[in-house]
């Protein structure tokens, strides 16, 4: 099974971006998709793979911090 994490778009360089996974920043290949600064994006093995509206994207955020024991959420 693969997993799939939404991230938030920080900034983008040519084909890279810098995406916020609600707390932890990585980087992300974006040249899938068509991706802008502010949108989440689901990202598989470093690559965006779909742009996900926001409502959706913070709902499985917050899903995936109950999982891991974070409340605060």
């Amino acid at each position: 099974m693969c997993l799939a994490i939404p991230a938030r778009v920080l900034r983008i360089n040519g084909d890279i971006a810098e995406v916020d996974f609600g707390g932890t920043v990585r980087q992300a290949n974006v040249s899938l998709v068509d991706a802008k600064v502010g949108e989440y994006v689901i990202v598989h093995a470093g690559y965006a793979i779909q742009i996900l509206d926001r409502e959706d994207a913070e709902e499985t955020l917050e899903m995936f911090q109950q999982i891991l024991g974070d409340t605060d959420a």
